[in-house]
């Protein structure tokens, strides 16, 4: 699983068959300070669609040729236009000391209407102020990344990554009870409310679980659900 939050959001990212009329010039990344380089860095190593727009000539003169880049100022709602922004299915704001130009590029992005927007907030007040304005996505990287630190080093944890509302995704050595066992057998899901997604045994390939996977001591294994109920099956002896 991966290390980054940034990283982390690269799947979702990356546009979905359009429903408009709209050419879909892929994924336009503003701003390329750490957060962004890494989105565009990484959607670019993919093979997927990005342009990056840095303000700072500096910046620009830094990325030139690791990423396709161009230097504009988005505070400004002319520069999108002569950039193509309206082409583009999802925009990233990567853009968050600053709260200023962060409301102002998102605002922009909304009124030329890009369907998707994810925006990179450093409060959870910037963070509001961004979702009013109509950012479709806002990310807290920083706030996120302590969150799943605080989770890996407080229990048995290996990785852990929220989805959405609750819903949750970890990897972990499973709990004593549950080794030598099917999953069938072991009943961890009407238990505990978690699901075993998958088994990693030492050497061998990841297999999906099943009602009959047997789980060993030595295994790994990747279990969805709600938080707060994987924290207490995690916390099984």
């Amino acid at each position: 699983m991966a290390e980054n939050p940034s990283e982390a959001l690269d799947a979702r990212l990356r546009p979905g068959p359009s429903t408009s009329s709209k050419k879909d010039a892929g994924v336009l990344v503003i701003g390329l300070g750490r957060f962004g380089s890494a989105i565009a860095s990484t959607l670019e190593r993919l093979g997927q669609d990005v342009l990056a727009v840095e303000k700072s000539p500096e910046i620009v003169a830094q990325w030139a040729g690791r990423v396709p880049l161009v230097e504009a100022d988005c505070t400004n709602p002319d520069a999108l236009e002569q950039l193509g922004a309206r082409d583009f299915s999802v925009a990233v704001v990567g853009v968050g000391s600053y709260l200023e130009a962060s409301v102002l590029i998102t605002g922009n992005l909304v009124d030329i209407g890009i369907p998707q927007i994810w925006a990179k907030a450093t409060s959870p007040e910037h963070s509001r102020i961004l979702q009013r304005i109509g950012a479709h996505h806002v990310i807290l990287p920083e706030s996120d990344a302590g969150s799943r630190v605080a989770h890996l080093v407080s229990g048995k944890l290996l990785d852990y990554i929220e989805v959405e509302d609750g819903f949750t995704i970890v990897k972990m050595r499973p709990p004593k009870e549950t080794q030598g066992f099917t999953l069938a057998q072991s009943k961890v899901r009407s238990r505990y409310g978690v699901t075993v997604i998958g088994v990693k045994s030492p050497g061998a390939e990841f297999q999906y679980a099943t009602p009959e996977t047997r789980v060993s001591g030595t295994d790994i294994i990747v279990v969805s659900g709600h938080a707060d109920l994987l924290e207490r099956f995690a916390a099984r002896p």
